[in-house]
């Protein structure tokens, strides 16, 4: 069965028994935890209890409250792969972009500005865009993809 007729037979489920569209934990796979952490949380001004679970193989892990409950993770990413049972992938920056959206242009290039002080590779500067904002990419120590935005129409947007 493909994924559309997949998509439509599980409409029927009743809805505890359906994925509801909510995120609570973005864990992203990290070479080095200790860099990782020290970005986030003295580089970006992050607030952590630091990394805990260091007593359990593969269980040392970091997590940073974020808006509306939502959780983000840094686990090294040897710790992902034996957890999954996947083998280990070399990290690619356009596999996922993670939006950050601010109040004003202004606020863009303080927060752009931020990250590179705190050792982001500034990808692409910020400028304006081609649906009337204003935005930068950055990527953290371990490439992750981060896109410092001002959309005034992304309340309107999904």
């Amino acid at each position: 069965m493909d994924g559309v007729n997949q998509m439509q037979s599980n409409t029927s489920l009743p809805e505890a028994k359906c994925m509801k569209p909510s995120l609570s934990v973005l864990t992203l796979a990290v070479s080095k935890l200790e860099q990782a952490v020290a970005f986030y949380r003295d580089g970006l001004g992050w607030p952590t209890q630091g990394i805990i679970g260091s007593e359990f193989e593969n269980g040392a892990v970091a997590f940073f409250n974020l808006q509306g409950g939502l959780k983000l993770a840094l686990w090294p990413r040897k710790s992902l792969a034996a957890d999954t049972g996947l083998t280990e992938q070399k990290p690619s920056a356009t596999e996922i972009s993670l939006g950050h959206n601010v109040a004003s242009a202004d606020e863009v290039d303080l927060i752009m500005a931020q990250a590179a002080s705190a050792g982001a590779v500034i990808v692409k500067p910020a400028q304006t865009t081609f649906y009337g904002g204003y935005a930068g990419y950055f990527q953290d120590p371990d490439g992750h993809l981060w896109e410092v935005v001002f959309n005034p129409g992304l309340d309107a947007l999904g």
